[in-house]
């Protein structure tokens, strides 16, 4: 199960950023914070290889980049071993497709916090579901 959900912009500022268990909230902002320097040095090594790796785990959190380099970074619970591979890009996916959403929404300003009643649903529920 995530526990933080956070979405990038290209210029590593946040458009959005939810944790479940608001009392470590502090927490999670500065471990998705610090986490994007190895996001951009990891995708930076990578865009010298061949290889077409989005995604990326990085200890307790993954991170996936899109192809317009925003960053979607979740931090998953400790005590939640039992999180797949598959599981975690299907979280990805619902979170790159609800994010797609929001981007073509024509009341949306690009690199605006994201403030979609739809979206924070689909995080919540993605928070929430029990793998």
């Amino acid at each position: 199960m995530a526990v933080c959900v956070a979405v990038i912009a290209k210029e590593n500022y946040p458009l959005y950023i939810r944790s479940v268990p608001t009392e470590n909230e502090l927490k999670f902002h500065y471990m998705v914070h610090t986490s994007l320097d190895v996001v951009d040095e990891k995708i930076s090594a990578m865009g010298k290889t061949l290889v077409d790796q989005r995604e990326l785990y990085l200890g307790l959190l993954y991170g996936y980049v899109t192809n317009s380099k925003v960053k979607f970074v979740m931090v998953v619970d400790s005590s939640n071993t039992a999180l797949r591979d598959n599981e975690i890009r299907s979280m990805f996916r619902k979170l790159h497709n609800s994010y797609t959403d929001v981007m073509c929404n024509p009341f949306y300003n690009p690199g605006d916090h994201i403030q979609s009643r739809a979206f924070d649903n689909m995080v919540t529920s993605m928070m929430m579901q029990v793998c």
